[in-house]
């Protein structure tokens, strides 16, 4: 078992610039110091901890599946550490530190979310706190969440990950849309049945929903698969694809003439988003703070 110190701890900050910054010679001006030098601290990092971390040469800079590990074992080190030292501040009455906060994708213009108000209130405050935001998809925000890499995200989650606390916030609605350049665009409902131009449409659907959207379009397989809503959107707005977004991600197109929203009354969902943190015995403080600014807020708005 590695015994860490404070050198083996100076040695992984290292390490993660250097990951971040995706090379020894990216990593120069960041850390100010000469390429040799982060040679060389890499060179002891790897030999503290017993394994080959990454490849550099010609080719390039690349991790190898050790350093991939250890890169993320580092990023819950860093969150562990960082929460300790804000949670020892607190017992001076002093809250800082950085809050690792996760967020589905393109949610900005999403206005029932209780998250611009609160992330307004809780740095007002006054903390000394650092705020680092990551954006993924519902899988990757739980999987950041569950091993300690993210204190706290806020989305959409289809399906429940044990070891995790779900609070439901508020409802996204969706709606099947097309582009302008699309057969069905403009089409009403009584037109005539939309089914048979839906079957006849490409899908495309979302990964994390594919099931769910195949469904709702009694469809059985589909044309294309995103991660993301804009790249839904993209395949959308071409014209050779039908598919679900969130209606105020839509609007704003559907504002210019450039997608059309099918079957309003015949397609569309409601979507719980949550906030999930991991299931722990005492929360670091930090969290708890924002925890409670983010509930202040969505029973605000809920009043509204």
């Amino acid at each position: 078992m590695i015994q860490l110190q404070d050198v083996d701890l100076k040695l992984l900050r290292v390490f993660m610039t250097v990951v971040r910054c995706g090379g020894f010679s990216a990593a120069q001006a960041t850390l100010n110091v000469s390429q040799s030098t982060i040679s060389e601290q890499m060179t002891t990092l790897e030999t503290r901890l017993g394994l080959k971390l990454c490849e550099r040469g010609r080719s390039g800079f690349r991790l190898t599946e050790h350093g991939m590990a250890t890169y993320e074992a580092a990023q819950r080190l860093q969150v562990a550490v960082e929460s300790f030292c804000a949670d020892t501040g607190a017992l001076k009455k002093q809250i800082s530190g950085k809050l690792y906060l996760g967020i589905i994708d393109n949610t900005v213009t999403d206005a029932a979310s209780p998250l611009p108000q609160t992330l307004q209130d809780f740095v007002s405050r006054g903390h000394d706190v650092h705020l680092d935001v990551y954006i993924g998809t519902p899988a990757e925000l739980e999987e950041r969440v569950l091993d300690g890499r993210l204190h706290i995200a806020v989305g959409h989650f289809p399906l429940h990950v044990p070891g995790l606390t779900y609070t439901e916030l508020y409802d996204e609605p969706d709606g099947l849309y097309c582009g302008k350049n699309h057969p069905l665009a403009g089409r009403s409902a009584d037109e005539g049945s939309l089914d048979e131009g839906v079957a006849s449409s490409r899908v495309v659907a979302r990964g994390y929903l594919q099931q769910h959207d195949l469904r709702m379009l009694k469809a059985s397989k589909a044309a294309a698969t995103v991660d993301n809503i804009e790249a839904q959107a993209i395949l959308i707005l071409s014209g050779a694809y039908i598919g679900f977004l969130p209606i105020h991600y839509a609007a704003r197109w559907v504002a210019r003439g450039e997608m059309y929203q099918i079957g309003p009354d015949q397609f569309g969902s409601r979507w719980p988003f949550c906030a999930i943190i991991r299931r722990a015995a005492v929360p670091p403080t930090i969290l708890q703070v924002f925890v409670i600014d983010l509930m202040e807020n969505f029973h605000y708005k809920c009043a509204d």
